[in-house]
C-alpha cells in the first residue's frame, strides 16, 4: 500500500487538471505588475473575502509578516494568543525583521483570548509603551471553526480602542465549509468570517491542495504597503503565473470537496476513540489531534511510519486529512494504530493517571 501521508494538507500533489492549467498560463512579470494569471487570481480572491485588493505571496508566513507589517510600525505592538501561528510559529519575523513587538495572551482551548485580556493588554499612549496597534486572529483553530460571536466581540473591541484587525485565516476555506448555513455556500460564508476583519491571509497550498502560496486581502492602501513590504522580503516573483493558475484552479474545483477531508476527520477521530491509551480532541474540519498516554507518542509515531502512515508530533499527535487521502488510508491509519496498542501490554487512558506523560 503506498504511503498515507497524514503530517499535514501541505503534502499535497497537484492534480492532473491542475498541471493542465498551469501549464496553459498566460504569464508577464508580476513585478511590473504584468503578470495577468496573478492579477486575476488577485481580483478574484479579493472578491472572494469583500476586500478591495489582495496580493499573491510565496507563504502563509509571508503572508501574515508582510499584513502585520502593513498595520504597524517600528515600535508597534500587536495582541496575539499565546499559541497563535503568527506568534508561535513564523520565526519571531514581525520582531525580527519588523520591529514590531508582539504582546501574547494566554487562549483558552478554543483558542479564544479573554476579552477583559485583550483590553488591559492594550496600552495607554504613553512614551513608556510600545503603541498596540493590532490585534490577530486564527480560524480555524487547531481544527475547529471559531465562532462568528466571538469573532465579532474581540473585533468590536479592537475597533473601539482604535485597533486594526488581522485574521491568519490559512484555512479560513476549511472553516466556511465546516460551517456555511444551509444553502449559504463556501464563498459567501468566507466573505462572511472576513467582514470581521480589516486583512486576512489566505493560504492556497494548505487543503485547497496548490503547490505554493498565499494571498494577503485587504484595502488598497494596505495592499501597497505590503507590495512594497513583499519586495523588501524577497517575494516579489517573475513569471508567477504558473503558481497562480494552480491557486485559482484551486478556488474554483477544490473548495467544495474539502467537506471530503472533514468527513476523513471524522471517521480517523471515531475510529480512535475506543483505543485505550490514547485522548482523541476531534476537530471539525480536517485535523485530529491524539494525545497519547505514557510518553508512548515518539514510539507510536515511529511505528507508523514504518507502517506507511506519516504523522506528526509536535504539539501531540496531529493528523491532517487532505485531497490525497481516502478511506482506505484511514482505514490502514486506524488498522496500524490499533496494532500498536495491541502488542503493548495495557496502559491507562491518556491523562487518567496522575502526572502521567501526555506525548
Amino acid at each position: 500500500m503506498k504511503t498515507v501521508d497524514l503530517r499535514s494538507d501541505t503534502v499535497t500533489q497537484p492534480t492532473p487538471a491542475m498541471r493542465a492549467a498551469m501549464m496553459a498560463a498566460p504569464l508577464g512579470d508580476d513585478v511590473f505588475g504584468d503578470d495577468p494569471t496573478v492579477n486575476a487570481l488577485q481580483d478574484h480572491i479579493a472578491t472572494i473575502t469583500g476586500k478591495q485588493a489582495a496580493l499573491f505571496m510565496p507563504s502563509g508566513t509571508q503572508s501574515n509578516l508582510c499584513g502585520i507589517l502593513a498595520h504597524c510600525q517600528r515600535g508597534d505592538e500587536y495582541i496575539v494568543g499565546q499559541n497563535a501561528h503568527t506568534y508561535r510559529f513564523e520565526g519571531g519575523g514581525a520582531a525580527v525583521f519588523g520591529s514590531v513587538q508582539p504582546q501574547p495572551l494566554v487562549q483558552d482551548v478554543a483558542g479564544r483570548m479573554a476579552l477583559a485580556d485583550i483590553a488591559a493588554a492594550i496600552k495607554p499612549d504613553d512614551m513608556h509603551f510600545a503603541r498596540t496597534r493590532l490585534l490577530c486572529l486564527e480560524n480555524t483553530w487547531n481544527g475547529n471553526v471559531m465562532p462568528d460571536g466571538y469573532l465579532h466581540e474581540a473585533t468590536q473591541l479592537a475597533r473601539d480602542h482604535g485597533l486594526a484587525t488581522h485574521l491568519d485565516g490559512a484555512r479560513v476555506f476549511n472553516a466556511a465549509v465546516a460551517s456555511a448555513a444551509p444553502g449559504q455556500g463556501a464563498m459567501a460564508r468566507v466573505r462572511e468570517i472576513a467582514n470581521h476583519f480589516d486583512s486576512l491571509s489566505v493560504c492556497f497550498s494548505k487543503g485547497l491542495g496548490a503547490p505554493v502560496g498565499s494571498a494577503l486581502c485587504g484595502s488598497r492602501e494596505l495592499i501597497e504597503r505590503a507590495r512594497r513590504l513583499r519586495k523588501m522580503a524577497g517575494g516579489g516573483l517573475r513569471q508567477a503565473g504558473f503558481l497562480a493558475a494552480a491557486a485559482h484552479h484551486a478556488l474554483d474545483h477544490h473548495v467544495d470537496r474539502l467537506a471530503a477531508d472533514h468527513g476523513l476527520a471524522t471517521r480517523l477521530a471515531d475510529g480512535l476513540k475506543d483505543v485505550n491509551g490514547l485522548k482523541v480532541r476531534s476537530a471539525q474540519t480536517n485535523i485530529v489531534f491524539v494525545d497519547v498516554a505514557t510518553g508512548r507518542g515518539p514510539a507510536l509515531l515511529e511505528f507508523l511510519s514504518q507502517n506507511g502512515v506519516l504523522a506528526t508530533g509536535l504539539i501531540g499527535l496531529r493528523f491532517v486529512t487532505h485531497l490525497d487521502v481516502d478511506a482506505a488510508g484511514i482505514d490502514h491509519a486506524l488498522t496500524t494504530i490499533r496494532r500498536f496498542f495491541a502488542e503493548l501490554p495495557a496502559v491507562p487512558p491518556a491523562g487518567a493517571a496522575a502526572g502521567s506523560a501526555v506525548y
